[in-house]
Protein backbone atom coordinates (compact mmCIF):
# COMPACT_ATOMS: atom_id res chain seq x y z
CA UNK A 1 0.00 0.00 0.00
CA UNK A 2 1.01 3.49 -1.02
CA UNK A 3 0.27 7.01 0.55
CA UNK A 4 -0.07 9.15 -2.32
CA UNK A 5 -0.62 12.77 -2.26
CA UNK A 6 -2.89 14.12 -5.54
CA UNK A 7 -2.46 17.93 -6.39
CA UNK A 8 -5.90 19.01 -8.60
CA UNK A 9 -9.25 19.68 -8.51
CA UNK A 10 -12.30 17.07 -7.50
CA UNK A 11 -12.81 17.21 -11.79
CA UNK A 12 -10.38 15.99 -14.25
CA UNK A 13 -7.47 13.94 -14.37
CA UNK A 14 -6.57 14.24 -11.22
CA UNK A 15 -9.79 13.09 -9.95
CA UNK A 16 -9.92 10.48 -12.47
CA UNK A 17 -6.31 9.41 -11.04
CA UNK A 18 -7.50 9.39 -7.66
CA UNK A 19 -10.47 7.17 -8.18
CA UNK A 20 -8.46 4.33 -9.47
CA UNK A 21 -5.90 4.42 -6.93
CA UNK A 22 -9.09 4.27 -4.29
CA UNK A 23 -9.82 1.35 -5.96
CA UNK A 24 -6.59 -0.27 -5.74
CA UNK A 25 -6.69 0.17 -1.99
CA UNK A 26 -3.94 3.27 -1.88
CA UNK A 27 -3.82 5.76 1.03
CA UNK A 28 -4.82 8.92 -0.46
CA UNK A 29 -4.40 13.16 0.68
CA UNK A 30 -6.41 14.98 -2.22
CA UNK A 31 -4.61 18.01 -2.33
CA UNK A 32 -7.16 20.54 -3.61
CA UNK A 33 -8.09 24.59 -3.46
CA UNK A 34 -11.68 23.84 -2.05
CA UNK A 35 -11.66 20.63 0.21
CA UNK A 36 -14.86 20.99 1.03
CA UNK A 37 -16.20 20.92 -2.95
CA UNK A 38 -15.57 16.82 -2.45
CA UNK A 39 -18.18 16.98 0.18
CA UNK A 40 -21.30 14.60 -0.87
CA UNK A 41 -19.14 13.30 -3.85
CA UNK A 42 -17.36 10.14 -4.19
CA UNK A 43 -14.77 11.46 -3.69
CA UNK A 44 -15.57 12.46 0.25
CA UNK A 45 -12.92 11.58 2.89
CA UNK A 46 -15.72 10.48 4.90
CA UNK A 47 -16.61 7.84 2.90
CA UNK A 48 -13.33 6.45 3.42
CA UNK A 49 -11.49 7.57 6.44
CA UNK A 50 -9.04 5.41 6.72
CA UNK A 51 -7.96 5.70 3.22
CA UNK A 52 -8.91 9.09 2.04
CA UNK A 53 -8.36 12.70 3.67
CA UNK A 54 -7.99 15.98 1.91
CA UNK A 55 -6.90 19.67 2.46
CA UNK A 56 -6.23 22.78 1.03
CA UNK A 57 -3.76 23.25 -1.69
CA UNK A 58 -3.12 26.25 -3.49
CA UNK A 59 -0.34 25.78 -6.08
CA UNK A 60 0.38 29.14 -5.68
CA UNK A 61 0.74 29.48 -2.08
CA UNK A 62 4.15 27.85 -0.78
CA UNK A 63 3.05 27.56 2.96
CA UNK A 64 0.13 25.30 1.68
CA UNK A 65 2.69 22.57 0.37
CA UNK A 66 4.37 22.16 3.37
CA UNK A 67 1.16 21.79 5.72
CA UNK A 68 0.09 18.96 2.94
CA UNK A 69 3.09 17.07 3.72
CA UNK A 70 2.92 17.80 7.53
CA UNK A 71 -1.17 16.57 7.70
CA UNK A 72 -0.36 13.39 5.49
CA UNK A 73 1.86 12.34 7.80
CA UNK A 74 0.40 13.14 10.67
CA UNK A 75 -2.71 11.15 9.19
CA UNK A 76 -0.80 8.22 7.55
CA UNK A 77 2.33 8.00 9.38
CA UNK A 78 4.33 8.16 5.94
CA UNK A 79 4.35 9.56 2.25
CA UNK A 80 5.77 7.86 -0.28
CA UNK A 81 4.30 9.41 -3.66
CA UNK A 82 3.05 12.35 -5.64
CA UNK A 83 1.20 12.62 -8.67
CA UNK A 84 0.97 16.31 -9.45
CA UNK A 85 -2.02 17.19 -11.52
CA UNK A 86 -2.02 20.54 -10.71
CA UNK A 87 -1.91 23.16 -13.58
CA UNK A 88 -3.24 25.90 -15.66
CA UNK A 89 -3.45 26.75 -19.11
CA UNK A 90 -3.49 30.25 -20.50
CA UNK A 91 -3.25 31.45 -24.43
CA UNK A 92 -0.13 33.33 -23.84
CA UNK A 93 0.89 34.58 -27.44
CA UNK A 94 4.73 35.45 -27.82
CA UNK A 95 3.82 39.18 -28.07
CA UNK A 96 0.86 39.47 -25.32
CA UNK A 97 -0.96 42.49 -24.62
CA UNK A 98 -1.05 44.83 -21.71
CA UNK A 99 -3.99 42.90 -20.66
CA UNK A 100 -1.82 39.56 -20.05
CA UNK A 101 1.28 41.00 -18.56
CA UNK A 102 0.26 38.88 -15.40
CA UNK A 103 -0.11 35.44 -17.13
CA UNK A 104 3.59 34.75 -17.83
CA UNK A 105 4.07 34.70 -14.12
CA UNK A 106 1.10 33.30 -13.23
CA UNK A 107 2.08 30.03 -15.46
CA UNK A 108 5.40 29.87 -14.25
CA UNK A 109 3.67 29.90 -10.42
CA UNK A 110 1.57 27.12 -11.26
CA UNK A 111 2.72 24.97 -13.00
CA UNK A 112 6.60 24.87 -12.40
CA UNK A 113 7.07 26.35 -8.77
CA UNK A 114 3.83 24.67 -7.26
CA UNK A 115 5.05 21.33 -8.32
CA UNK A 116 8.72 22.39 -7.26
CA UNK A 117 7.62 23.51 -3.31
CA UNK A 118 5.60 20.25 -3.35
CA UNK A 119 8.38 18.13 -3.69
CA UNK A 120 11.00 20.22 -1.69
CA UNK A 121 8.71 19.69 0.82
CA UNK A 122 7.81 16.03 0.67
CA UNK A 123 11.44 15.11 -0.16
CA UNK A 124 12.55 13.78 2.60
CA UNK A 125 9.27 11.76 3.28
CA UNK A 126 10.19 10.26 0.04
CA UNK A 127 13.35 9.58 1.08
CA UNK A 128 12.82 7.98 3.84
CA UNK A 129 10.51 5.53 2.28
CA UNK A 130 13.46 4.16 0.38
CA UNK A 131 10.75 3.47 -2.41
CA UNK A 132 9.54 7.16 -3.62
CA UNK A 133 7.67 8.17 -7.01
CA UNK A 134 6.96 11.33 -8.56
CA UNK A 135 4.91 11.37 -11.28
CA UNK A 136 4.03 14.76 -12.99
CA UNK A 137 1.52 15.67 -15.46
CA UNK A 138 3.65 17.68 -17.83
CA UNK A 139 1.80 17.93 -21.33
CA UNK A 140 3.39 17.16 -24.66
CA UNK A 141 3.73 21.16 -24.76
CA UNK A 142 7.12 20.25 -22.60
CA UNK A 143 8.56 17.96 -24.92
CA UNK A 144 7.70 20.38 -28.53
CA UNK A 145 6.36 23.70 -29.40
CA UNK A 146 3.15 24.10 -31.17
CA UNK A 147 1.44 26.90 -32.44
CA UNK A 148 1.41 30.19 -30.39
CA UNK A 149 0.75 29.65 -26.90
CA UNK A 150 3.97 30.95 -25.69
CA UNK A 151 3.50 31.20 -21.86
CA UNK A 152 2.04 27.92 -21.67
CA UNK A 153 4.57 25.78 -23.59
CA UNK A 154 7.49 27.54 -21.87
CA UNK A 155 6.31 26.69 -18.52
CA UNK A 156 5.86 22.94 -19.12
CA UNK A 157 9.36 23.06 -21.05
CA UNK A 158 10.81 24.24 -17.37
CA UNK A 159 8.58 21.77 -15.78
CA UNK A 160 10.33 18.92 -17.86
CA UNK A 161 13.99 20.47 -17.24
CA UNK A 162 12.79 20.13 -13.10
CA UNK A 163 11.79 16.29 -13.60
CA UNK A 164 14.92 16.04 -14.85
CA UNK A 165 16.54 17.64 -11.93
CA UNK A 166 14.38 15.26 -9.91
CA UNK A 167 15.41 12.50 -11.48
CA UNK A 168 18.85 12.89 -10.85
CA UNK A 169 18.53 13.70 -7.48
CA UNK A 170 16.73 11.18 -6.80
CA UNK A 171 18.00 7.85 -8.36
CA UNK A 172 20.72 6.73 -5.78
CA UNK A 173 18.06 7.35 -2.80
CA UNK A 174 15.45 5.22 -4.53
CA UNK A 175 12.90 7.87 -5.72
CA UNK A 176 12.01 7.49 -9.21
CA UNK A 177 10.04 10.23 -11.26
CA UNK A 178 7.89 10.14 -14.48
CA UNK A 179 6.82 12.85 -16.83
CA UNK A 180 3.74 12.06 -18.21
CA UNK A 181 3.37 14.18 -21.43
CA UNK A 182 0.09 13.40 -22.84
CA UNK A 183 -1.31 15.55 -25.91
CA UNK A 184 -4.72 16.81 -25.73
CA UNK A 185 -7.00 15.38 -22.79
CA UNK A 186 -10.79 15.43 -22.70
CA UNK A 187 -11.24 17.71 -19.27
CA UNK A 188 -12.54 20.96 -18.17
CA UNK A 189 -9.48 22.55 -19.33
CA UNK A 190 -9.91 21.46 -23.48
CA UNK A 191 -13.60 22.33 -23.57
CA UNK A 192 -12.09 24.90 -25.98
CA UNK A 193 -10.43 23.22 -28.01
CA UNK A 194 -11.61 23.14 -31.83
CA UNK A 195 -9.03 21.62 -33.50
CA UNK A 196 -10.51 17.77 -32.27
CA UNK A 197 -13.63 16.60 -30.90
CA UNK A 198 -13.58 15.24 -27.28
CA UNK A 199 -14.03 11.34 -27.92
CA UNK A 200 -10.91 11.79 -29.73
CA UNK A 201 -9.02 13.23 -27.18
CA UNK A 202 -6.64 10.89 -24.29
CA UNK A 203 -9.37 10.08 -21.70
CA UNK A 204 -8.89 11.42 -18.55
CA UNK A 205 -9.89 7.62 -17.18
CA UNK A 206 -7.16 5.62 -19.23
CA UNK A 207 -4.12 8.21 -18.25
CA UNK A 208 -5.46 7.50 -14.86
CA UNK A 209 -5.23 3.81 -15.70
CA UNK A 210 -1.41 4.40 -16.77
CA UNK A 211 -0.43 6.62 -13.32
CA UNK A 212 -1.89 3.48 -11.34
CA UNK A 213 0.19 1.09 -13.58
CA UNK A 214 3.38 2.80 -13.08
CA UNK A 215 2.79 2.16 -9.06
CA UNK A 216 3.05 -1.39 -9.99
CA UNK A 217 6.29 -1.16 -11.67
CA UNK A 218 9.87 -2.31 -10.14
CA UNK A 219 12.31 0.42 -9.50
CA UNK A 220 14.21 -0.70 -12.14
CA UNK A 221 11.19 -0.67 -14.46
CA UNK A 222 9.68 2.92 -14.00
CA UNK A 223 9.96 5.12 -17.14
CA UNK A 224 11.10 8.51 -16.87
CA UNK A 225 9.19 9.72 -19.72
CA UNK A 226 5.64 8.77 -20.80
CA UNK A 227 4.49 10.08 -24.53
CA UNK A 228 0.48 9.38 -24.94
CA UNK A 229 -0.66 10.86 -28.22
CA UNK A 230 -4.50 11.27 -28.98
CA UNK A 231 -3.07 12.76 -32.68
CA UNK A 232 -0.01 11.96 -34.53
CA UNK A 233 2.82 14.15 -33.45
CA UNK A 234 5.70 14.79 -36.05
Amino acid sequence: MRTVVITGSNRGIGAAVARTLIKQGQRLCLAVRDPESLSGTDLDPDQAPDHLMSCRYDARVPDDAQQVVEMTLKRFGSLDTLIHCAGILRRTPLLFSEQQRAEPDELWNVNVMGPWWLTRAAWPALVDSGQGRIQVLVSMSGKRCKGSFAGYTASKFALMGLCQTMRNEGWDKGIRVTAVCPGWVNTQMSAGVKTMPPEQMTQPEDLASLCAHLLTLPSAAVPFEYAVNASLER
